[in-house]
C-alpha cells in the first residue's frame, strides 16, 4: 500500500468563547487507502505521542449514514465527492497537497471545539413538527397501505437526508431549506404523514427563522454538497407546504 504526505492546515479552537486559529500540521506517511477521518486519527495519535493536544472532530458510524462528521475540507462542506467526509479518500488528493479543514461556518451551529459543531438546531426542527402522530404498527402492516411506486420513490428520495448540515454551510445565506424541506416532502407524501401536515411545513420553517437560519435564494449549493443526494426539487414542495399550512391558519381564524 502506497503512503502519502499532506501539508494540513487545521481549525484549533477551545470553545465558542475563544477566538480560534489555523495551525499547520504535517501528516506524513499517510496510507492512501485510509479514510479523512483515519487520516485525522492518525495524525492525532502521533500528537498524542508527542505531548500535544490532538484535534477534536465529530464522527459516528463512519458509513456515511449518521451525519456526524460535519468539517469543511478545501472549502467545501463534507468534503470532495459526494458523501460525507468518512467517504473521502485520501487518494483523491494529490501527495503533498495542502488540505484545510475547518468547522461548518453557520450563526446556528455554534462551535464547540475545533472542527465540532453544535447542531442541535437541527434537532429543534425536528421536534417542532418533523413527526407523525399515526400508530403504523410493525413491519408486516407496512403493506396495508397502498402507496403508488412514483410517491414512494420520491418520499424514499427525500427521506436519504441525514440532516448533517452540509446544506447550511454550504449557502450564503446559511439556509438549511434543503434539510427541512427534505423532512417535510418525505412526510406528506405519505400517508402516515397526513394528520400534521397542515402545520408540519408552518411550524418547522418558524422554528428554522427562530434559530437564526436564513432562507433559500435558489443558489442551489445545497444540493452540489448533499451527501445524500436529495434533490432541491423538496424545497418547492416546503414552498407549497407553508403556504398551505399559512392559509390554513388565517382561513381557520377567520372561521
Amino acid at each position: 500500500m502506497s503512503t502519502m504526505n499532506f501539508h494540513l492546515r487545521l481549525w484549533k479552537q477551545k470553545s465558542a468563547a475563544d477566538k480560534g486559529e489555523f495551525i499547520k500540521i504535517h501528516a506524513t506517511e499517510i496510507p492512501s487507502e485510509c479514510s479523512f477521518l483515519e487520516m485525522l486519527d492518525i495524525v492525532n495519535n502521533r500528537l498524542t505521542r508527542e505531548g500535544k493536544e490532538p484535534v477534536s472532530f465529530a464522527s459516528d458510524c463512519r458509513e456515511g449514514i449518521c451525519g456526524t462528521c460535519h468539517m469543511v475540507i478545501n472549502g467545501v462542506p463534507q468534503g470532495p465527492g459526494r458523501g460525507a467526509a468518512c467517504q473521502v479518500y485520501m487518494r483523491k488528493f494529490e501527495n503533498g497537497q495542502t488540505i484545510t479543514v475547518e468547522p461548518f461556518r453557520v450563526g446556528a451551529f455554534p462551535i464547540v471545539k475545533d472542527l465540532v459543531v453544535n447542531r442541535g438546531a437541527y434537532d429543534r426542527i425536528i421536534r417542532s413538527g418533523g413527526f407523525i402522530s399515526e400508530h403504523t404498527g410493525g413491519a408486516p402492516d407496512a403493506s396495508t397501505s397502498l402507496i403508488p411506486k412514483p410517491v414512494a420513490d420520491a418520499a424514499m428520495d427525500a427521506a436519504a437526508c441525514i440532516g448533517c448540515g452540509a446544506c447550511a454551510a454550504a449557502c450564503p445565506n446559511s439556509s438549511p431549506m434543503l434539510f427541512v424541506g427534505a423532512k417535510v416532502t418525505h412526510l406528506g407524501l405519505l400517508p402516515q404523514g397526513q394528520a400534521e401536515r397542515k402545520s408540519r411545513a408552518r411550524n418547522m420553517v418558524r422554528t428554522m427563522q427562530e434559530e437564526g437560519f436564513g432562507n433559500c435564494s435558489n443558489y442551489y449549493a445545497c444540493e452540489a454538497v448533499c451527501p445524500a443526494n436529495v434533490p432541491a426539487s423538496v424545497i418547492a414542495m416546503l414552498n407549497r407546504e407553508y403556504i398551505r399550512g399559512e392559509v390554513s391558519q388565517t382561513v381557520g381564524a377567520i372561521d
